[in-house]
């Protein structure tokens, strides 16, 4: 292989992450080649098998064990970092109301799922849900990503923080996004893989000034203090190693999303 594929969104915790693998700042096994989307079509993506080495969500893994095995490193896990349900008027029960979802194989949609089930979801790409929402084509809007920051600027009320339910059913940190490698690339090249993505990470954290432009270039949201506060928000202990408790996370929502019928059962691991 002359060089490797490695798709991740444009959002900053991603670009902070990569910006050096991405600028062969750090060794890898090959060069790397970025293709940077939206969450939800690298969903897509991974469950085609399209690229060898993806940023996913942990809802879409959950289809995927099979096929691909999560890196320890460059991952989304954490507390305070849950989806929000946004409105412009306050909701009570959501059973039958449209919300508007950034796409059924991201870890929100199958968070809201297990908290309550029978919505009617309306599939719209993140960046749009905001405005979705504030003009008044659906009921509440389920946001991620930078939108957290600045949802108040659309006149919008927060409904509901999933990650503070998750947090307080389990105890846990919440898992949002894994790396995947496909796992016919073998052990020895993923676990090469990993070393290279825990070394990009450390050189971000080295160099945060370096990284600015490629993250701007890519980001949603220009202002400076939402870049970083996304960043020092997503960007954490467990995007260096997902550690025993982030493994324990995962299980955990993996084990639920089995239990209501939403996600297939595996007996391969989970981590490299």
């Amino acid at each position: 292989m002359n060089s490797m594929q490695l798709g991740y969104s444009f959002c900053p915790n991603d670009t902070f992450i990569f910006y050096a693998l991405a600028h062969q700042k750090v060794a890898a096994p090959f060069p790397i080649t970025e293709l940077l989307e939206d969450v939800e079509t690298l969903n897509r993506w991974a469950l085609e098998g399209r690229l060898p080495l993806t940023k996913i969500s942990y809802a879409a893994y959950g289809r995927l064990r099979e096929q691909y095995v999560a890196l320890r490193s460059g991952g989304a896990l954490g507390r305070g970092v849950g989806p929000l349900l946004v409105a412009k008027n306050p909701v009570d029960k959501l059973v039958d109301k449209r919300i508007a979802i950034p796409g059924r194989n991201t870890t929100a949609f199958l968070l809201l799922s297990l908290f309550s089930p029978g919505f009617i979801p309306v599939e719209i790409r993140y960046d749009q849900i905001m405005p979705s929402v504030e003009r008044g084509e659906v009921d509440a809007g389920l946001i991620i990503h930078e939108s957290r920051f600045t949802y108040h600027l659309h006149g919008l009320q927060r409904v509901l923080d999933l990650g503070e339910w998750w947090e307080q059913e389990t105890g846990l940190p919440l898992p949002l996004g894994a790396i995947l490698a496909r796992r016919d690339l073998g052990a020895p090249t993923i676990r090469a893989l990993d070393q290279a993505v825990r070394a990009s990470l450390e050189y971000a954290y080295a160099h945060p000034e370096e990284t600015v432009a490629y993250i701007r270039q890519h980001a949603q949201e220009l202002q400076d203090e939402v870049i970083w506060a996304h960043i020092h928000t997503y960007v954490n202990a467990f995007s260096l190693d997902v550690g025993p408790e982030g493994e324990q996370a995962v299980n955990e929502l993996f084990k639920r999303g089995e239990a209501a019928g939403l996600i297939p059962s595996s007996t391969l691991p989970n981590f490299i």
